[in-house]
């Protein structure tokens, strides 16, 4: 204990003699060899801990060496990276030069918050992602978080939900009547060099931890997301949602309201953006896809646009939804509402018996939907059920279904030929009781009529792009690009692994991926190659740059189809109509330019950040639900495996992990894609493996939920 105690501190006098022997030296860089001989005349001198500081220096990113020699690190040997997010024990910090994100282990963020700017040290890690470690907090970002009220010791303190795992101090100078387990939102006031360290004052109560909705609420506030309009905002909508305005572009529009038109959403839809009408022709057939004309109402940089633009999309979580645009708007004036004349942006398609796209237009109309019509409906006459009320309710627009069906199956049968991969992915449906509590979950079930909507709406985006390619206008596109060579050289080892074959050598293309899930659906491992098949894609994201869609096969795609809800599609939609009617594309181009750079940057942006919280929400519902059911047992799924567990999903989609602690005291290893082998027993769990698991614990406030094997 004494010899390491002296080894110790010899090892930290010669940390100190280095760094001033290299200070003396200024810019100078010195060789080890230099360094070494200008101490070794030391007394005691250990060459050992003499090589053991300067490998500790070099690690801390103290001391930097190059071809030349060893010298002191400069700013400018660290990279400045933004903090993006933090979890209780570690973070991950962005470039600002590559985008690249490096994991942080907590001990390394020196109190670094999510917006802080830093200049870190990277090195390659033990992990997929290269790590690095926190040298500088070069600008403060603001500091807000949520978290849960404890009682520790009889005083009240915050748990942050990710900044740390440690109660903080906080102030209370708006005198809220705080509680143990309430829902707080706080800023920090004054900061440590731990996260432990760092004081705050709570700024707003929510309720009960405990609640689901009240921790949604949360999530929503820190995120900046709102279900309230400025006023400003909604005295606006109120202004141009005179249904006055309707009457007056009665005779500037082609009236399509004699036509068979129709709507089919979710039984709860208010915001209905889009409207369907189909015919047989000579050559084959006329599809029109008649969507909301937003873009008439809300008006380049008016309030409504603002707060449009700052939204970016409407978010939906449980039985709730955040709207991009006010009720006044989203459910009202611009909704495609039965028997009510609306103005429309419709896309009508020329296709032929094989459903090639001839031509095609886009024109402004007046439109009035025959009929609301309800996916779960709609697919029971399809299926040929007879009900006198559906007959009844759907007798307008009912000769149109079987045209309607053969127009899909062809389209959809044309996806698929182009190699579009079908890739499956678990949605699930909330079940909430009347006392706003989640008692249950179940998949989501997409039935005939869904599919059919899907691939009238891909149609019109097509011809959306198409267009806005053509007449060389200033757009955003909707683009996915072909997976990077780093996933694609993950997912050709996992194919290996499991003795899959395939023939791409380079980035596979579409029909290639699609033909390997093809050989392995409703196979022991066609979770496993669905989910590296689904890792190994790119995510898809908004652009000015026509890049193509590679997950549809599609070379030129957009989003046009729901204006109300995503601000891409209004942004091409005014692009659009300031064309039609007369602009040129130069002058388009000067006009818009700008504009849609900074609404394709801001889309994707808002789209990313709407995901997270909408699973974030979920998750804080569905172990509300599972709170309920601790102790008992289910059938689950092994749907991802990570280094400390794997997590199980169940067939409501409620999931949970399994860590290796609840597995016993064993070496467990990690083969860094599918499978979790225990080294004592050879006992290995893997990625699609059916397992029994007993539910041990649900933290409705982090949507943590925890399994044990049964």
């Amino acid at each position: 204990m004494k010899k390491d105690k002296k080894k110790k501190q010899k090892r930290s006098e010669y940390k100190e003699m280095i760094l001033n022997r290299l200070k003396r030296a200024g810019k100078k860089p010195l060789t080890f060899k230099e360094l070494h001989k200008s101490m070794r005349n030391a007394r005691g001198f250990d060459f050992e801990e003499f090589v053991m500081a300067v490998e500790k220096l070099k690690a801390k990113g103290t001391v930097t060496e190059d071809r030349y020699g060893l010298r002191l690190s400069t700013r400018e040997d660290f990279e400045k990276c933004i903090v993006s997010r933090l979890n209780k024990t570690y973070g991950f910090v962005k470039s600002l030069d590559t985008d690249e994100e490096y994991f942080v282990t907590g001990k390394h963020l020196q109190g670094a918050l999510p917006g802080d700017t830093v200049l870190v040290r990277s090195f390659e890690g033990e992990g997929e992602k290269r790590e690095a470690e926190v040298m500088e907090i070069a600008e403060e970002g603001f500091s807000r978080f949520t978290g849960e009220i404890v009682s520790e010791f009889g005083y009240l303190r915050v748990v942050p939900d990710t900044l740390s795992k440690y109660p903080l101090v906080f102030t209370n100078p708006l005198r809220f009547e705080l509680h143990e387990h309430d829902k707080v939102m706080a800023v920090i006031t004054e900061r440590g060099s731990r996260h432990s360290d760092h004081r705050c004052e709570i700024t707003a109560c929510f309720g009960s931890s405990l609640k689901a909705a009240v921790c949604a609420l949360s999530v929503l506030e820190l995120s900046g997301i709102t279900p309230v309009f400025p006023p400003e905002v909604i005295a606006e909508a109120r202004k141009v949602s005179d249904s006055y305005s309707v009457r007056a572009e009665l005779s500037k529009r082609l009236d399509l309201r004699e036509q068979p038109i129709f709507t089919i959403d979710g039984a709860d839809t208010k915001d209905i953006d889009d409207a369907v009408s189909f015919r047989r022709t000579r050559s084959g057939y006329e599809l029109g896809v008649h969507i909301a004309d937003v873009s008439h109402y809300v008006t380049p940089k008016s309030e409504l646009d603002n707060e449009a633009f700052r939204r970016g999309t409407s978010v939906y979580y449980a039985n709730r939804v955040i709207p991009m645009l006010p009720p006044e708007l989203s459910n009202g004036i611009c909704s495609l509402n039965p028997n009510e004349d609306r103005l429309a942006f419709s896309c009508i398609v020329q296709l032929d018996r094989s459903t090639n796209i001839k031509s095609f237009k886009f024109v402004k109309t007046v439109i009035r939907s025959r009929v609301k019509g309800v996916y779960s409906e709609i697919n029971r006459l399809l299926a040929g059920e007879e009900d006198e009320a559906l007959n009844e309710k759907y007798k307008d627009v009912i000769k149109q279904l079987p045209v309607m069906k053969e127009l899909a199956d062809k389209l959809r049968k044309k996806r698929i030929s182009r190699g579009a991969p079908e890739l499956e992915t678990q949605e699930g449906v909330l079940l909430i009781n009347e006392e706003d509590v989640c008692v249950g979950a179940a998949p989501y079930q997409r039935g005939e009529s869904q599919e059919m909507i899907e691939d009238f709406m891909l149609t019109a985006n097509e011809c959306a792009a198409k267009f806005g390619l053509e007449n060389g206008l200033p757009f955003v596109y909707r683009v996915h690009e072909p997976p990077s060579e780093e996933k694609t050289e993950a997912l050709k080892e996992v194919l290996v692994r499991l003795n899959i074959p395939f023939e791409f050598s380079g980035i596979p293309k579409p029909a290639e991926l699609s033909e390997i899930l093809e050989k392995v659906k409703d196979t022991d491992i066609g979770m496993i190659v669905n989910t590296v098949v689904l890792r190994s894609m790119s995510k898809a994201k908004y652009s000015t740059e026509p890049v193509g869609h590679f997950g549809l096969v599609l070379e030129d795609y957009a989003h046009f189809t729901s204006p109300i809800r995503r601000y891409p599609d209004l942004t091409i939609h005014r692009i659009m109509s300031d064309f039609l009617s007369g602009t040129s594309a130069d002058d388009c181009k000067k006009k818009y330019g700008k504009f849609a750079y900074a609404s394709a940057d801001q889309s994707t942006q808002t789209e990313l950040t709407a995901m997270q919280v909408e699973r974030s929400c979920e998750d804080c519902y569905k172990a509300e639900y599972l709170k309920e059911h601790i102790g008992e047992e289910r059938e689950g799924i092994i749907s991802s495996v990570t280094s400390f567990g794997f997590f199980v999903t169940l067939p409501d989609t409620c999931e949970g992990l399994v860590s290796v602690h609840s597995l016993g005291e064993h070496e467990y290893v990690f083969d860094g894609m599918m499978s979790l082998r225990d080294e004592n027993t050879g006992e290995q769990w893997r990625v699609g493996d059916k397992v029994k698991v007993k539910i041990v614990s649900a933290e409705v406030n982090s949507g943590k939920v925890d399994f044990e094997l049964a």
